[in-house]
């Protein structure tokens, strides 16, 4: 196999793997109907066990639908949400400054009560007679603003017990320019006995891709769990279902979250309580993930205060720092995330000085391509070396004809008179793949560019080029790329060559912009590098004697 048929196989196959995700994703049997919720595994030592009550199936939204009452509209200058007095859920949260991917003048929301397919913030406290998401608690209906001048609005809810003189205060807590939502709890013992605090805090939502997702860019859907001792874990639906979902159940830090492109929502319980992570499989396709807090026994008289963060917005890396060890994970660059951490810097930095992600992606691709330049000179040396063998290694074959152990020994010779590797183009292009791998999640992974402008006609980076303009310039530039390498000499292979970036081109106007982009501007630094390296060997060969 020559150099180009190796390198092409390589990307080829990478394309084909990004499909069969896809694929994968969008295919699967739906999960069989269950008829009870998988409980939690039990904690140890003080670790809390989850109620019968939080497990019972035939109370999940699931099967009894979503019950409305009481609303509260919350309006910050980032957040729309709606609160309902049942359960004090959060059953709505938009984003004002995102848009659908799809819909472009449409809000991006992120939690919906969608009655198949709903996204919903709960929480609650287990035990006998403490309210749950599904206890009714006294709410103030109506639209509370940041105003101007304000650094944070406040929803306040109530439930009371009179015949156990148990008072629990739901407030929620939204503030300027945050994607964090505090979720205030404070329990009053007005009755005689003590009272066990045992608060949980969940993520409902079905097991779709979210709206506008693609079809060929397979991005991680699912849950997540952080903890100290084994860092970022992730689980899908899928394990979740057959029973195989794996991760640290107990812990005294740590957090739990729910992710998709771009976005991420996650419960961030404080300091080194005692905590236990779990999942739930509700049927139809709907599933519960959560952390249950010890948070001790509360007495005769006595009241206590706990506060659980609800991050619920973007994967901008800042803010994932800024609001909780590991959280910057959920931003999933996969096995390549050490490389592609530096490279995401790098383009931020370029960004901040240019003030375009489009004009960024182009600078980066140029500092690449320089940094690289060795080894893709490299190699483009040996192919170049390898072209002008071609009409030479062309006459072996009909020489030889069918007798292609002949011909191998031969061709092997002919390497070995001109002290050529075959291979030796593809070593120091291979070394380079990882690094373009991981610029390609970059680019995928980066909210930043969501409803980024480049020039023109490119309004969004992260939308599929509404013109098809750029997959049809890098359709052209891959053309040229084939034109400029060793040519098989199997006629059918040949044409193979050829029709690849036919596919290539009608597979990337699905493509974000700013990875076509990306793709383009390669493929043009690489024209001409190899354009250069051809020429320079091509003269650099000629015999000064004029002989053949």
């Amino acid at each position: 196999m020559d150099n180009q048929r190796l390198i092409l196989f390589i990307v080829f196959s990478f394309s084909l793997l990004l499909l069969w995700e896809a694929w994968q994703d969008k295919h699967a049997p739906p999960p069989p109907a269950v008829t009870a919720a998988s409980a939690p595994n039990a904690g140890v030592g003080t670790s809390p066990v989850p109620s019968q009550e939080l497990n019972a199936p035939a109370a999940t939204p699931a099967h009894t639908g979503l019950v409305k009452g009481a609303r509260a509209i919350v309006e910050t200058d980032v957040l729309r949400a709606t609160i309902d007095a049942n359960g004090g859920d959060l059953r709505q949260l938009q984003l004002l400054s995102y848009r659908e991917t799809q819909e472009r003048n449409q809000v991006f929301t992120l939690f919906e009560e969608d009655p198949t397919e709903p996204y919903l913030a709960q929480s609650g406290l287990l035990g006998k007679d403490m309210p749950t998401h599904r206890s009714v608690f006294q709410l103030n209906p109506g639209t509370y603003r940041l105003t101007r001048g304000a650094s944070e609005v406040e929803v306040p809810l109530v439930w009371n017990d009179p015949a156990t003189g148990v008072r629990v205060e739901k407030t929620y807590i939204f503030k300027r320019n945050r994607y964090e939502i505090g979720v205030r709890t404070r329990v009053i013992n007005n009755g005689t006995h003590p009272v066990d605090l045992t608060p949980y805090y969940q993520l409902t939502r079905h097991s779709g891709a979210p709206r506008g997702a693609s079809f060929f860019l397979h991005t991680f859907t699912g849950l997540a769990f952080y903890t100290d001792a084994n860092k970022f874990q992730k689980v899908t639906f899928k394990q979740i279902e057959e029973g195989k979902a794996e991760f640290q159940k107990t812990a005294d830090n740590g957090w739990m979250g729910l992710v998709q492109h771009h976005f991420v929502a996650a419960w961030l319980p404080q300091g080194s309580v005692k905590r236990e992570y779990y999942v739930r499989a509700l049927g139809n396709e709907l599933y519960s993930a959560g952390v249950i807090l010890a948070e001790g026994t509360l007495a005769p008289g006595q009241q206590k205060v706990f506060t659980v963060p609800l991050y619920a917005g973007p994967q901008t890396q800042k803010l994932l720092e800024a609001a909780a060890p590991g959280l910057d994970l959920a931003r999933d660059y996969g096995w390549l995330t050490p490389l592609a951490l530096p490279i995401y810097w790098v383009l931020a930095k370029i960004e901040h000085y240019v003030g375009n992600w489009g004009w960024a992606i182009i600078i980066l691709t140029v500092l690449l391509k320089l940094a690289l330049f060795p080894l893709s000179a490299a190699g483009y040396k040996s192919m170049a070396k390898m072209k002008k063998l071609t009409p030479r290694l062309q006459k072996l074959k009909e020489i030889h004809g069918d007798d292609r152990a002949k011909l191998h020994q031969a061709m092997a010779d002919m390497y070995k008179t001109e002290k050529i590797n075959p291979l030796g183009g593809c070593f120091p292009i291979l070394i380079q793949i990882p690094v373009f791998i991981a610029l390609y999640w970059v680019l995928l992974a980066a909210v930043e560019m969501r409803g980024a402008p480049w020039v023109g006609w490119i309004t969004d980076l992260t939308a599929p080029d509404p013109f098809y303009i750029l997959p049809i310039v890098m359709g052209i530039t891959s053309i040229l790329q084939v034109k400029l390498n060793p040519q098989p000499m199997d006629p059918m292979q040949a044409k193979i060559m050829m029709i690849m970036p036919l596919a290539f081109t009608v597979m990337f106007v699905f493509f974000p912009a700013g990875l076509v982009l990306y793709w383009v501007v390669s493929n043009m630094l690489s024209i001409a590098q190899q354009w250069v390296i051809n020429k320079q060997v091509q003269d650099g060969g000629k015999p000064a004697s004029g002989k053949a």
